[in-house]
């Protein structure tokens, strides 16, 4: 069990969205108490590159001047977007102008295409994960203020500043999403504050919780300082006579090989999903990130507010 408190965020990939509609679902998000709201970071919605689709971090930073206690974060940045100095003092400042709301979910990367047609640097799973340890390290030093120095293979830096300081101390929280266990999991043990677990590894969470722990104690860190984080598709209906439209329309959106829908076990009536998050937090889990069956549509919202989250609280 989890020493952290049980908290829930609402993950909106922003495709087909426009900006009030984004609006509306933070504000929404704020007033029924969830904790945060999560966007992707894509340079276009991938394989649909004639949607519209509202850059990550132009949204969150406005997203963050429409709210007042909602946090707002990504699921995940690309590393490979923006330079770890640059993106220092980007989330240093928008810590400061939200008032220590920002969190920082950050990954190597995932899909080639967007990388390849506009000439970023992409390489292997093992170049990529190279690429976001270095910038790990300079995001973590880089927080703490002082000048930073950094000689590695992918950036080097001289005497880099960053003031002022995040409001969040000793760092605005850094989530690595992934689960890999050669390159991905020893990062998360070195450098996260949040392990954030996708769709895709839903069904393998004994074994990567083990192997996180594993990585860890490599390194001497105690595995109770990350708080666990799941990713998952959450598709919920009010009643068993509507459970059937509800799944219909969640495995029509989500039944493809790595949403983890049935792995993840959150489809049925809020009794359902109260016992499926009390099994999670019992192997550790407190931080649950769900994208819902109808893209956080209000009457879904408002469901999971009522029925569901009072039962942690």
């Amino acid at each position: 069990m989890s020493a952290h408190p049980i908290e829930f965020g609402i993950y909106v990939p922003q495709v087909a969205f426009d900006y009030p509609d984004m609006v509306h679902r933070a504000r929404r998000c704020e007033s029924l108490g969830f904790a945060s709201l999560w966007l992707y970071d894509h340079l276009w919605a991938p394989g649909l590159p004639a949607a519209p689709s509202l850059e990550g971090w132009t949204l969150a930073t406005a997203l963050l001047t429409e709210t007042t206690s909602l946090r707002v974060g990504h699921m995940v940045l690309c590393n490979n977007f923006r330079h770890p100095a640059l993106l220092a003092r980007m989330a240093t400042t928008l810590d400061v102008i939200s008032n220590g709301r920002l969190d920082i979910g950050i990954g190597s990367g995932s899909v080639a295409d967007e990388h390849d047609q506009t000439g970023l640097a992409w390489g292997s799973i093992a170049e990529r994960s190279e690429r976001l340890g270095e910038a790990l390290e300079i995001l973590t030093r880089m927080f703490d203020g002082g000048p930073t120095t950094f000689e590695g293979e992918h950036y080097q830096l001289r005497d880099v500043p960053n003031l002022p300081r995040p409001v969040q101390q000793p760092r605005p929280p850094i989530v690595v999403g992934g689960a890999g266990e050669r390159y991905t999991l020893p990062l998360v043990a070195r450098y996260a504050d949040v392990w954030n677990v996708p769709t895709y590894a839903l069904g393998e969470l004994p074994e990567k919780i083990a192997a996180l722990r594993r990585a860890c104690e490599r390194i001497g860190r105690d595995p109770d300082e990350i708080r666990y984080s799941i990713e998952a598709v959450l598709a919920l209906a009010p009643d068993e006579p509507s459970l059937a439209d509800v799944r219909r329309l969640a495995e029509r959106r989500f039944g493809g090989p790595g949403f983890g829908l049935d792995e993840g076990g959150l489809v049925g009536t809020p009794a359902t999903v109260i016992d499926r998050v009390g099994e999670l937090s019992g192997l550790g889990f407190s931080h649950f990130v769900f994208f819902t069956h109808d893209r956080a549509a209000d009457a879904t919202l408002e469901l999971l507010a009522t029925d569901v989250l009072p039962a942690f609280r």
